[in-house]
């Protein structure tokens, strides 16, 4: 944490070391702090936690906002420089991706010599655009936030996961799981679902509770079909994807969710080892492994295939392929449903 006399190296972090890259949750005041990346969600997590931290040791600490494509050259000197009474501050700099030339010569000029109780913080999108200064803030030992999104479910499931256990509440994979295929495309919206479901849930967080705030979500069908077909309910599973087409969900969305179930389901097939061993060589969490095996044991090798061959079948019809998207999806769905022993070649 930032001291008074680390005010030059808080936390201990040398000029001279290379920089390393942490995860938002983790970071802590630091005299050059780089958020780099394009969620725009983890980066404004990350300076919120930033400026609380900082205020909890200086409460007068003053807040400056910089803005790098219309910065003014001298801009950040100015701000940098010690004030009167010798207060902190935190500076933030925006829009690095599209900087100026102006803010590039004085940012490199300031981090050859950096300002006493500042907290400089940089905010870089992506991009090659300032390359330059991105380097020199590594070389420089600067605290490295990775703001890139999160593209694998369980990636989005462990982000749940903390936010849940930040709050000190509970929720069921099961639950995790739906949440995720409900509203898990942008990481805002599913931090969201996370604080309403959190301050809205007595106990633990269920399935059942998920379904009633986002059921109707076309990608939390999707995965209900998938579940039943799976689980080999054949009339559950076409009674849930007749509903969902009849309510107008996209063929499309739900082919994908039949097809990330059954592509799951393969990658488990005849593995060994325990759930954790596998998780990061499969990309998936423990318990999606553990429930994939569950119902890899309705399959043989050569059912799996002709399960795959038929959701295959049924992505390239929804997408133009057939005139009948919805006999597609259905024959797909039986056949999953009956462990692959109707496939026709």
């Amino acid at each position: 944490m930032v001291t008074a006399q680390s005010s030059k190296n808080p936390g201990g972090t040398a000029a001279s070391k290379a920089s390393a890259s942490i995860g938002w949750r983790h970071v802590q005041p630091a005299p050059l702090i780089l958020l780099s990346g394009p969620e725009d969600y983890i980066a404004s997590r990350a300076s919120a936690s930033l400026r609380t931290q900082v205020r909890q040791l200086h409460p007068g600490a003053e807040l400056v906002a910089l803005d790098a494509l219309r910065y003014e050259a001298g801009e950040l000197t100015l701000h940098a420089s010690p004030s009167l009474f010798g207060e902190w501050k935190i500076i933030e700099a925006a829009g690095l991706a599209q900087m100026n030339d102006d803010f590039l010569r004085d940012a490199l000029e300031y981090l050859a010599d950096p300002a006493p109780e500042v907290i400089l913080v940089l905010r870089h999108s992506g991009g090659n655009r300032g390359k330059k200064l991105l380097d020199a803030c590594k070389s420089a030992g600067a605290l490295v936030v990775d703001c890139q999104p999160l593209k694998r479910d369980a990636e989005k499931l462990e982000f749940v996961a903390d936010a849940y256990r930040e709050a000190r509440a509970r929720i069921d994979p099961d639950a995790a799981r739906a949440l995720v295929s409900a509203v898990g495309s942008q990481l805002a919206d599913l931090a969201a679902a996370c604080q309403q479901l959190i301050a809205d849930t007595v106990g633990t967080t269920t399935a059942e509770t998920v379904e009633k705030y986002y059921g109707g979500r076309i990608e939390a069908t999707g995965f209900k079909v998938a579940d039943a077909a799976l689980s080999g309910r054949t009339a559950q599973s076409l009674a849930a994807l007749r509903h969902a087409l009849a309510t107008g969900a996209d063929p499309v969305p739900l082919v994908a969710a039949l097809a990330m179930k059954v592509r799951a389901v393969a990658r488990v097939h005849s593995t060994r080892g325990s759930a954790a061993s596998l998780a990061r060589t499969l990309g998936m969490a423990p318990w999606q492994i553990d429930q994939a095996r569950r119902e890899a044991q309705r399959y043989s090798a050569e059912s799996l295939a002709a399960c795959v061959r038929a959701v295959a079948d049924a992505d390239a019809q929804v997408k133009g392929g057939s005139r009948d998207a919805v006999y597609a999806l259905e024959r797909a769905v039986t056949i999953i449903a009956l462990g692959g022993s109707r496939y026709e070649a």
